[in-house]
């Protein structure tokens, strides 16, 4: 594989909003690294993208662990391939009240949306520094910006992910580096049933975004370098009244939409 070509590495690109990115950057003669952690699927979506003419290159990875995390740095390294895209989509919630939950699946949560977040950025954004020259796109969410009743902790993380890349940013604003926060809100992927959360009033009382137009307007604010973009008008709506709405009123309020349909 030739370092000379454009690729963007994309986790958890085999579902939902990361396969959607996958398939504009595949559209746009992006190569791909893809990362998920099934290998089966990988094989079928990598088969997909490279009928645009490209290079996939197909990683099965279970960033729940850090290791893998560093795993998957040291083997696109060990390859001498460039990245000069960064997706950071891969992430997940654990639904329920935080004193209930179980807590190694909620410290599971922090090491995928957090701690392997960290360490692939650490790694790439090294290199793109060394050349002046990439740019990155991290997966937070209008939860980032409010408290999360029944999802404590997943709010929690998102919220780190947009100080983090915001933080990031201004680090790297001499140089030719962008780094876009991408800030959906319910979208229609296959995480509400991952989190365990498909009884929540906000999955069935309210209507899901498209992850495709969620994809659209992360990747047009990562070609035109902007800081962060809130993806669709009721969440720009939600964000805005946000900011001048207590955080208690806030909690309050988030309580009442993501609590179970069934709950007294």
């Amino acid at each position: 594989m030739s370092a000379t070509k454009n690729y963007a590495l994309i986790t958890g690109a085999t579902e939902g909003i990361g396969y959607e990115l996958a398939k504009l950057f595949a559209k746009d003669k992006y190569n791909l690294i893809i990362v998920a952690r099934h290998e089966a699927t990988l094989k079928e979506k990598a088969q997909e993208f490279a009928g645009n003419g490209i290079e996939v290159l197909p990683i099965a990875k279970d960033l729940f662990s850090r290791e893998a995390a560093f795993e998957l740095c040291s083997e696109v390294t060990a390859k001498g391939i460039e990245v000069e895209v960064l997706v950071n989509n891969a992430g997940q919630g654990a639904y329920g009240l935080f004193q209930d939950n179980d807590i190694e699946k909620e410290l599971s949560i922090v090491d995928l949306n957090i701690a392997s977040l960290m360490i692939i950025t650490k790694h790439f954004v090294k290199e793109m520094i060394a050349r002046n020259r990439g740019k990155i796109l991290n997966l937070a969410s209008i939860a980032s910006e409010s408290p999360g009743p029944w999802q404590a902790v997943y709010h929690g993380t998102k919220a780190f992910v947009l100080s983090f890349s915001e933080g990031l940013r201004s680090e790297l604003k001499d140089t030719a580096i962008t780094v876009t926060a991408l800030q959906p809100g319910a979208t229609d992927t296959d995480f509400f049933n991952k989190a365990d959360m498909n009884r929540s009033k906000i999955v069935q009382e309210n209507d899901l975004s498209d992850p495709a137009d969620v994809a659209k307007d992360g990747y047009d604010a990562l070609m035109a370098g902007k800081d962060k973009i809130v993806s669709g008008f009721k969440n720009k709506l939600m964000t805005t009244l946000g900011n001048i709405t207590p955080d208690t009123m806030q909690a309050e309020q988030m309580k009442k939409m993501q609590e179970p349909t069934d709950k007294s």
